[in-house]
């Protein structure tokens, strides 16, 4: 289990570091601060699933799922939402160290 979420999390860290990079590529084209937003990129990648998904929620979860907490994630920078996702997998996958000391076992 511990494997699976190290593994999602260097996937989502791959998916943060490459649209950080697109980032910093359009910020010097265009010599101002440029972020993609997470609902924009998603909705110019996959506006059907964005839909679908937002039905889902509303339908099967709640409605005021949707509306202030997943439109607020939507709304920020997509190399945020990538990277804290990943911290929260990593963190979800880490194992403590053993203690070392006099009295470990």
């Amino acid at each position: 289990m511990r494997f699976l979420l190290r593994f999602i999390s260097v996937m989502f860290l791959v998916v943060a570091v490459i649209t950080g990079v697109v980032d910093a590529i359009q910020t010097v084209a265009a010599d101002t601060l440029e972020l993609t937003v997470l609902g924009e990129a998603w909705y110019s990648f996959s506006p059907e699933s964005l839909n679908a998904t937002q039905a889902a929620v509303q339908r099967y979860v709640h409605p005021l799922v949707w509306d202030p907490v997943i439109q607020w994630v939507l709304v920020q920078p997509a190399v945020a939402v990538f990277l804290a996702l990943s911290l929260i997998f990593y963190l979800l996958g880490y194992k403590r160290p053993k203690p070392a000391g006099r009295f470990a076992a």
